[in-house]
C-alpha cells in the first residue's frame, strides 16, 4: 500500500513518499525526513502541549486527511506515533501502510490499525469512510489535551467493549481550564456512529479554529486564522491548499488598531498587503480614493511592476485590522506554480479595481 502511494500524496502536512521499489524478496521506500520526532512524546500528563498548540495541530491534520480522502484514501491508523513534528505546530502525517484505497481494485484486510485509536466501525469490520479517521484523530486530540486515552482496559476484549458501549469522560474533568466548548467538540468526535461526528473535515477544521480563538493569548495570530482568511477569498480559488499554506507562511501578519497608518503616499515600497479582517481607507492628496474590504489585496502595483515605486496613495486602518504584508523576497521562496497563480490573482484584482474606477468616472460624466 505504502509503495503504491509514491509520488501521489503531495501536501504540506503529509510525509512525502519519494520513491518505492517492491521486489519478490525485498524492497525499499524513500521518504521525506522529518526530524522533530512524533506526537507520542506529548501524551503524558507532565509533557502536555499548550491547548492552543493542540488545536492548531488538529486543524492541520484536518487539511491533510481531507486531501487524502479526496484522493480516495482512508488512513486507518491515525495515532500520535504517526504524526511527525516539523517545527512548532507544523506536523506531517506518516505511515499510510494501513491505508484503505477506496478506488483500488485490490482486496484489503479491514482489521488494521492500533486498537486504542480504532473507530467502532473499524472494530466491527464495516466499510470505512473519512469518519473513521475523524474518530481516530479525536482520540489523538483527547490524549494530547488530557494526557489520558478516552478508553483503557486490561484486555483487548475489555477495550473493545468500552469503545463500542461507553462514553469517555469530558476532557475538562481531566485538565483544568479547558473550555466546555472543547468538551462538546471532543465528545462529538468520539461519537459511536459516523453520523454523530462532524459532517466533513472542513466543518471540523472551522470548529477547531474557533476553539483556538478561545484559548489563545491576546494579539496572537494562529496559523488556522491565516489559512481560513485566505481560503475564503474567491480571487485565490485557483491556489491549492498547499499553495495557500505557502502564501500564509510568506506573509508578515499583524493586528493593527483603528486609524493606524500602513503606508504613506510618496514613500518607496515593493510589498503588497492583504486585509484579512477589517477595512482600509485609501487616500490620495487628502481625497478618498477607495475602501478596501476584508478579503481584498492592496498596494500590489509595485510588486507586479517588479521594482520599487513611490506609493501613489496613503493607506490607513479604518477599523481594527488583521493585516498581512508580502515582501517580494518572501514570495520568491514560494513554489513557481504558487507564484504564477498569485500574480494572476493580483492582476485580476487590479483590473477589477480599474473597472470600478471607470464606472465611477462614467457616472460622473
Amino acid at each position: 500500500n505504502e509503495a503504491s502511494l509514491a509520488g501521489k500524496l503531495r501536501h504540506p502536512h503529509i510525509v512525502a513518499i519519494l520513491d518505492a521499489v517492491v521486489e519478490e524478496n525485498s524492497g525499499y521506500i524513500a521518504m521525506e525526513i522529518v526530524t522533530g520526532g512524533d506526537l507520542a512524546q506529548f501524551v503524558k500528563p507532565g509533557s502536555l502541549l499548550p491547548v492552543e498548540d493542540v488545536l492548531q495541530i488538529g486543524f492541520k491534520c484536518c487539511g491533510a486527511l481531507d486531501y487524502a480522502f479526496a484522493q480516495g484514501i482512508v488512513h486507518r491508523d491515525i495515532k500520535p506515533a504517526n504524526i511527525m513534528i516539523v517545527k512548532g505546530t507544523d506536523v506531517k502525517i506518516a505511515d499510510f501502510g494501513a491505508a484503505f484505497l477506496r478506488k483500488a481494485q485490490a482486496v484489503q484486510t479491514a482489521a488494521m490499525g492500533s486498537p486504542f485509536y480504532m473507530s467502532p466501525e473499524q472494530i466491527e469490520g464495516k466499510e470505512l469512510t473519512l469518519h473513521s479517521d475523524m474518530y481516530s484523530l479525536g482520540v489523538v486530540l483527547y490524549e494530547l489535551l488530557t494526557g489520558k486515552r478516552p478508553f483503557i482496559a486490561d484486555t483487548l476484549d475489555g477495550l473493545v467493549k468500552k469503545i463500542l458501549q461507553e462514553n469517555p469522560a469530558p476532557p475538562s474533568s481531566l485538565r483544568k481550564g479547558l473550555p466546555k466548548d472543547i468538551d462538546l467538540a471532543m465528545l462529538r468526535l468520539l461519537g459511536k456512529k459516523a453520523e454523530h461526528r462532524f459532517t466533513n473535515w472542513g466543518e471540523l477544521a472551522v470548529e477547531l479554529s474557533r476553539l483556538g480563538a478561545l484559548v489563545l493569548p491576546p494579539g496572537a495570530i494562529p496559523d488556522s486564522e491565516k489559512f481560513v482568511a485566505l481560503k475564503r477569498v474567491p480571487m485565490l480559488s485557483g491556489l491549492s491548499d498547499a499553495e495557500l499554506w505557502e502564501l500564509a507562511r510568506a506573509g508578515k501578519w499583524s493586528r493593527l488598531e483603528r486609524a493606524k497608518n500602513i503606508v504613506k503616499e510618496g514613500e518607496p515600497g515593493q510589498s503588497f498587503f492583504f486585509a484579512a479582517k477589517g477595512e482600509v481607507k485609501i487616500v490620495r492628496q487628502n481625497r478618498l480614493l477607495n475602501m478596501v474590504n476584508a478579503g481584498e489585496f492592496f498596494g500590489e502595483m509595485s510588486y507586479i511592476w517588479g521594482g520599487e515605486l513611490p506609493r501613489h496613495a496613503t493607506a490607513d486602518a479604518m477599523t481594527d485590522l488583521l493585516l498581512a504584508e508580502f515582501e517580494p523576497a518572501a514570495v520568491a521562496q514560494m513554489s513557481l506554480g504558487a507564484q504564477v497563480q498569485l500574480v494572476k490573482s493580483l492582476a485580476r484584482n487590479v483590473i477589477a479595481r480599474l473597472a470600478r474606477a471607470n464606472e465611477r468616472l462614467a457616472n460622473v460624466r
